[in-house]
């Protein structure tokens, strides 16, 4: 489905219809010397089924010509180049990113059936840079392609300034309470982490402590009983790996199913404020100075120009260009309109975002009860050896 197809100031938009998907994946590749390496990305989308081999850079030319040619439209960020972390952070944390960004933009309806979509998504050729550039020279922007950019203030309602102006103060309001929930989500993920890294120390403590071999002392009270628990303790150490499996497991999935959710929808959000940006820096400011240019006096243009007619021709560009900015600046607020309804279209996904929050935390507690429940005898076992004793 594409927006505006009957009434494009309608929502007919549900989550159902942005269905597409796609799926990236790191690959290390070497080239030249053995320690030289570069990064590509497979890339396999569910409408097209053909995996094609991207670098980065292939990326930074993509996006960028889809703002030239989606301007009045949210574009989605591209992760950063680089990063101060370490290599395999980094190469995880940008392979997320890009497939955020490849996820929303094969979701819009707008984007996801131009042709720098269908070239980026299955030209198996070296050349694509070159062939998305190609593409774009042909059509120019969407509003030169558009059916709407003649009509766009047919659609619009009188009052859609402020509309929009209360729309954007809206979805601001949602993305700052959006990022509190993301940073909260991760620090529970880092937690998660950090309790693996703990238990697995705790259980790597308990196992040298059960495998010091040094002799007791003859006479010391306890020194049997304590032979055969320092044995014990080697056994129990193997209960905590299996516990920080357990914490590292929810704190990746804390990460993959909750924050990266969150990023997602982020994301969209960033994309969106910075659609407003272009639009109150970008087609008003043009409109404006197109405007004041029109107010100048005609005779500093006569001035100028070597006849009448010269100087009536200039005139009437400068009236076309009014014309075309007025047109352009109605597109505009039309595009800004049918966005905000797909920010709205996205937004009952928090929804599904909370009950995957729910589940694994069930999950999650429930796998480290389980073992944690299993240990509990084999203390008890190991308490009985050794005999009562209180601290």
């Amino acid at each position: 489905m594409h927006l505006g197809q009957q009434n494009p100031v309608v929502d007919g938009l549900s989550l159902k219809e942005l269905g597409d998907s796609v799926l990236v994946e790191l690959e290390l590749r070497r080239k030249g010397l053995p320690f030289l390496k570069h990064v590509e990305y497979r890339i396999v989308s569910k409408c097209f089924q053909i995996p094609v081999q991207r670098r980065y850079s292939d990326f930074e030319v993509f996006h960028g010509l889809l703002l030239q040619k989606f301007i009045y439209r949210m574009v989605p960020p591209l992760p950063p180049k680089r990063i101060l972390k370490g290599d395999r952070e980094f190469n995880d944390s940008r392979r997320r990113g890009l497939q955020r960004f490849m996820t929303l933009v094969i979701r819009h309806p707008v984007l996801a059936g131009d042709e720098l979509v269908s070239i980026f998504l299955s030209a198996s050729s070296a050349d694509v840079q070159n062939m998305l550039r190609d593409a774009y020279k042909k059509t120019g922007d969407e509003f030169l392609t558009s059916q709407m950019a003649l009509h766009g203030k047919v659609y619009l309602p009188e009052d859609i300034q402020t509309h929009a102006a209360t729309n954007r103060e809206v979805i601001a309001n949602i993305h700052s309470s959006f990022n509190k929930l993301r940073d909260v989500a991760e620090r529970m993920a880092q937690r998660s982490r950090e309790n693996s890294t703990d238990l697995l120390m705790f259980g790597k403590d308990l196992s040298e402590l059960g495998s010091d071999t040094s002799d007791l002392p003859v006479n010391a009270t306890m020194s049997k009983a304590w032979k055969t628990q320092r044995k014990s303790l080697v056994e129990l150490s193997g209960e905590f790996g299996l516990l920080a499996n357990k914490a590292a497991h929810q704190g990746s999935r804390e990460e993959d199913e909750v924050v990266e959710k969150l990023n997602l929808l982020l994301e969209q959000l960033q994309s969106y404020k910075d659609l407003c940006d272009r639009h109150d820096s970008g087609v008003l400011l043009e409109h404006q100075r197109a405007f004041e240019k029109r107010s100048g006096p005609v005779a500093t243009h006569l001035k100028y120009q070597n006849s009448f007619e010269q100087a009536e021709s200039r005139l009437t560009q400068q009236e076309n260009t009014i014309i075309t900015m007025e047109m352009r600046r109605y597109f505009s607020l039309l595009c800004l309109h049918q966005e905000t309804q797909l920010v709205f279209t996205y937004l009952p996904l928090v929804t599904s975002i909370l009950g995957t929050f729910v589940h694994s935390q069930i999950q999650g507690h429930k796998e480290m009860g389980d073992v944690w429940g299993d240990l509990h005898p084999k203390l008890k076992d190991l308490f009985e050896i050794s005999g009562p004793c209180n601290i």
